[in-house]
């Protein structure tokens, strides 16, 4: 699936849905509804994935993006026809805590890679916390960054860390990202190396890994990840989400209609409005004043029949969602 034009930076983005053809025995089908859900670390998203499959019940599961197996913090799943919603998800703006340690680079910009490089000891205590928050200081707003070699970004039609474990150099291009935030919580010394707590907030896009490395090549001493949180994207937070262990899909399932409605504001359907535009037809009516881009809309039982926008004279449907659908 992709997400037209017009996120943080621009870019399409795609949303993954994985297919299930056998829903775990016994198991009833949950409704269509997003999912916050609180990964814990050393577990994969596809791991998270394949747990609410069987839980849901359902063929049809998504996510709107991943984390690396290191990472904890938010994933955001969608269930049934509620995965059309996770396209427009992926594209918002997304805040993280992490540790960034100064002294060290490694093979994959974090503590799953190799050490590479390594300060010497006076080397790093010559780096003080007034140098460390000017050298963040360029790696803040509108920035060229290079990602990581073991990121997903395809080149010639395999992903990145796959060339890295077959040993292939890769040189990737800069893309233009934003960071938002790039805030000093907490810097501790140990001797042989400077452990830096950052929150980063940040266009889609964007890798925490990519300027844990930049920040320690900057300072002369080399740097990678070693803890990366993600603790909201866009509207959502993690403080909202269930653990994998504890989940309840019925109850944890959010309404498409009121996610929808927090995304895009909401118009009011007459019973004919919502038919209509379930055929598939335009309908002759204005947008709520100073309102842009797309709006859900919403008939008078509170469901949600679709995404409309304006199209010359008329408001046509960007996507709609069935009123009924098998399990």
């Amino acid at each position: 699936m992709l997400r037209p034009p017009g996120g943080a930076d621009g870019r399409w983005y795609r949303c993954r849905v994985v297919e299930n053809s056998t829903a775990a025995p016994g198991s009833a089908s949950a409704r269509p509804g997003i999912l916050l859900i609180d990964k814990p670390q050393g577990h994969t998203s596809h791991d998270a994935v394949a747990r609410v499959r069987r839980l849901a019940g359902t063929r049809k599961v998504g996510h709107a993006g991943t984390l690396d197996p290191m990472a904890t913090g938010l994933l955001v799943l969608g269930t049934r026809s509620s995965t059309r919603l996770l396209t427009f998800i992926v594209g918002l703006d997304k805040e993280y805590t992490a540790t960034i340690r100064l002294g060290e680079a490694t093979s994959t910009d974090d503590a799953e890679g190799e050490v590479t490089e390594r300060a010497d000891q006076a080397a790093v205590a010559a780096v003080d916390d007034d140098a460390i928050i000017a050298a963040i200081r360029p790696l803040t707003g509108d920035i060229e960054q290079v990602p990581s070699t073991v990121s997903a970004i395809k080149v010639g039609g395999k992903r990145a860390y796959a060339l890295a474990r077959e040993g292939i150099e890769v040189e990737l291009k800069s893309r233009a990202v934003t960071v938002s935030a790039f805030d000093v919580l907490t810097i501790r010394r140990d001797g042989a190396a400077v452990d830096v707590d950052v929150r980063v907030v940040c266009s889609s896009g964007t890798y925490i890994r990519a300027l844990a490395r930049d920040l320690g090549a900057s300072l002369g001493v080399g740097g990678h990840l070693t803890a990366l949180r993600r603790t909201r994207i866009g509207p959502f937070d993690v403080t909202d989400a269930s653990t994998i262990d504890d989940l309840d899909v019925e109850t944890a399932l959010l309404h498409p209609a009121d996610v929808a409605k927090r995304l895009f504001g909401a118009l009011d359907l007459t019973e004919q409005e919502a038919v209509d535009l379930g055929h598939g037809k335009r309908l002759e009516r204005d947008l709520p004043a100073g309102h842009t881009g797309p709006i859900a809309a919403i008939a008078p039982d509170g469901r949600l029949v679709g995404l409309v926008e304006r199209r010359g004279g008329s408001l046509k449907s960007v996507v709609n969602f069935p009123a009924e659908e098998p399990a």
